[in-house]
């Protein structure tokens, strides 16, 4: 079994925080899926809830500024109601 050190895992998991998926990574790196998600897991148990809470807050800005961008694209695809 081989061994990742610190910063290699913190690299893969700050991949998946910035939005890669967790797939993606994975076989970016050349690492089973499986093993990202035990580092999640191992970091989330060892943050604080302020570190928690700054992960989570930056999953959700991500996800409403992918659904602000959908909907500029399709407000110039379909018009502005006019």
């Amino acid at each position: 079994m081989r061994k990742y050190d610190e910063e290699f895992k913190q690299q893969a998991l700050r991949k998946v925080y910035d939005g890669q998926s967790v797939a993606s990574v994975a076989r970016e790196l050349g690492v089973a899926e499986g093993l990202i998600h035990n580092w999640k897991k191992q970091i989330k148990a060892t943050n604080t809830d302020s570190e928690n809470d700054l992960i989570a807050l930056k999953k959700k800005l991500r996800e409403v500024e992918m659904e602000r961008d959908i909907l500029k694209k399709a407000a110039l695809i379909f018009g502005r109601g006019g």
